[in-house]
């Protein structure tokens, strides 16, 4: 028994389990609860949500391209603008720590350091590189190599290919940012060399998402190909994105990017009245309604309509229908736009028709 760390490993048991019934180029979306033992931290917690977009079937850098522009399209649908889509890759990390001098064997250690490098600086990385016993020389050299002003993609990655040649790291990050050129994710694209993201399992590309008031990130995610061989026997390209709603949340409400008043959540209230028949004339009223995917609250209880009209202002319900004793006795309903204060008499058989083309 154990409480699940994230959605990528139960996935790839899932593509393993049923590979003959998934198709060459499987993609999916997951959102549930996570747990983790985190300490806690601003935006960090042991219970929270992952929202996670995977692609998988294919090793093309336009499968990151997506990922990256599907990432983009939700934040700039939530409001955000200032964010950074930072992106490295596992092989080009590799490289960097070879130049400088750093030992495979200690390529671990001087990774799980340089993931710090946004929370405790430059000066705190190095004594870390020195408690983990990496040499002063090759930390030296290692953070020139990793740090440095950030500039638009093409400047990054001249720098870097003038430090370890060509590569093919340095192709492929090269191949995500063209694809990109022409959308907004493009504009949002800087290559981070510093980023190192903690999984062990990432292969390629890996990817967060930036924002300047949250030490950390909103989301993040990388290339995978090695991990679905480790329950199917062979290997499966796979990349995937996840990202963190508390996080984005916690940065939402800090920055009152939600809206004052949330609308449309409920098209139409019927109001309820003491006498048995009228109630269960409103539960009718509301089910036939909804049958024309009208979305609707019964109030539960009789009470004065002053209340239950209040009830529907406070709710930012436009519209409330009134059937009492004297409307089922001229077989009408009455409908009450609580913006304008209107009230309109309608026989029952117009009322969705009605709130469905309510007019100016």
């Amino acid at each position: 028994m154990a409480l699940r760390y994230d959605l990528t490993v139960p996935l790839a048991r899932v593509v393993a389990q049923y590979q003959n019934e998934l198709p060459k180029f499987f993609k999916r979306y997951q959102i549930q609860p996570v747990w983790r033992a985190d300490r806690p931290a601003k935006g960090r917690f042991r219970e929270f949500y992952q929202c996670d977009i995977d692609s998988l079937g294919s090793t093309a850098p336009v499968v990151e391209a997506e990922l990256l522009s599907a990432v983009c399209e939700v934040l700039a649908q939530l409001g955000f603008q200032d964010f950074i889509l930072r992106l490295n890759h596992r092989g080009l990390l590799t490289a960097l720590l070879d130049t400088a001098g750093v030992p495979q064997g200690q390529h671990a250690e001087a990774l799980v350091a340089l993931d710090k490098l946004d929370k405790i600086g430059r000066d705190g990385v190095e004594k870390e590189f020195a408690v983990r016993g990496i040499t002063e020389d090759a930390a030296r050299k290692a953070l020139t190599f990793f740090t440095g002003e950030p500039a638009v993609p093409d400047a990054t990655l001249a720098r870097l290919s003038g430090i370890v040649g060509r590569h093919d790291a340095l192709a492929n990050l090269g191949a995500i940012v063209n694809l990109l050129a022409g959308t907004d994710g493009g504009k949002k694209i800087r290559i981070d060399p510093s980023l190192a993201r903690g999984l062990s399992y990432y292969t390629g590309a890996i990817m967060e998402v930036a924002v300047p008031d949250l030490a950390g990130s909103l989301g993040g995610g990388g290339r995978y190909d090695n991990l679905i061989g480790m329950f199917l026997g062979r290997d499966v390209p796979a990349c995937g994105f996840s990202l963190g709603l508390e996080r984005i949340i916690v940065v939402m409400t800090e920055r009152d990017m939600f809206p004052e008043r949330v609308t449309g959540a409920v098209d139409v209230l019927v109001t309820m009245w003491e006498e048995p028949e009228l109630r269960a004339d409103a539960v009718a009223l509301a089910a036939d309604l909804r049958k024309s995917e009208m979305r609707v609250e019964v109030y539960p209880e009789a009470d004065k309509l002053g209340k239950q009209f209040k009830y529907a202002a406070e709710r930012h319900v436009k519209f409330v229908a009134i059937q009492g004793a004297d409307e089922k006795a001229k077989q009408i309903v009455q409908i009450k736009d609580l913006d304008s204060s209107e009230q309109t008499a309608l026989p029952r058989s117009e009322v969705a028709a009605f709130l469905a083309n309510p007019g100016p």
